[in-house]
C-alpha cells in the first residue's frame, strides 16, 4: 500500500506557494490508518518503549493508536491552559511569535524513556520545546517519530542539533 498516495495535497494553503499535506484524509483510511500504526509498531515494540509523548491533535490519534497497540501509555502535550492539575511549560517559536506548550507533571519518571510522535515535522519547533519538557521531568526522549518530513523546512537539523533522533516514514 502506499500510504503516500492517502495523503492530500492542498495547493497554496496556508499562503500562497505553500502545499499543504491533509493527513487527515489518511487517517480517515482503516487500511492505510492501520498500516501507519503497523509500521511504526514493528519499530517500537523490540525496543520495549513503555511512553508515547504527542502533540495535539493529530500526534494524539496516532500516538494514542500507538501506545494502545503497544500496550503503553500515551502523555498528551497541549496548548497552555488545557491540562488540568499542575503542570510544567516551555514556549516554542511560532512565526514572528511564541506559544507556550504544557505537559502534566507526574506523567514521565526520571531516566523513562519516551518517544515523541508527531504527524509533520516542519521547522521543528513545537518538537523540541515538547523534547525539552520530557527533559525537564528528567525524561529521555528515545526517538523523535513522523509521519511525514517537510525537509526544506530543517525541523530534522534542528532536533538534531540538540542531539535528538528523528525518524520519519517519508520525507518530501
Amino acid at each position: 500500500m502506499d500510504i503516500r498516495s492517502l495523503i492530500r495535497k492542498i495547493p497554496d494553503y496556508p499562503r500562497q506557494g505553500d502545499t499543504y499535506y491533509d493527513l487527515t484524509t489518511l487517517l480517515a483510511d482503516g487500511p492505510g490508518f492501520h498500516a501507519v500504526i503497523d509500521l511504526l509498531a514493528a519499530r517500537y515494540a523490540p525496543r520495549g518503549i513503555k511512553k508515547f509523548a504527542c502533540m495535539e491533535w493529530r500526534g494524539f490519534v496516532i500516538g494514542a493508536a500507538l501506545a494502545y497497540r503497544l500496550d503503553a501509555g500515551f502523555v498528551p502535550i497541549r496548548k497552555l491552559g488545557k491540562l488540568p492539575g499542575e503542570t510544567i511549560s516551555r514556549e516554542h517559536e511560532f512565526g514572528h511569535t511564541s506559544e507556550p506548550l504544557e505537559m502534566s507533571v507526574n506523567v514521565i519518571a526520571p531516566g523513562e524513556e519516551v518517544v515523541l510522535v508527531d504527524d509533520m515535522l516542519a521547522t521543528g519547533a513545537v518538537s523540541e520545546a515538547a523534547a525539552m519538557l520530557i527533559g525537564d521531568l528528567g525524561g529521555k526522549v528515545a526517538e523523535c517519530c513522523f509521519i511525514h518530513e517537510l525537509a526544506t523546512h530543517e525541523g530534522r537539523a534542528r532536533l538534531e542539533k540538540r542531539g535528538l533522533s528523528v525518524f520519519t516514514l517519508w520525507s518530501d
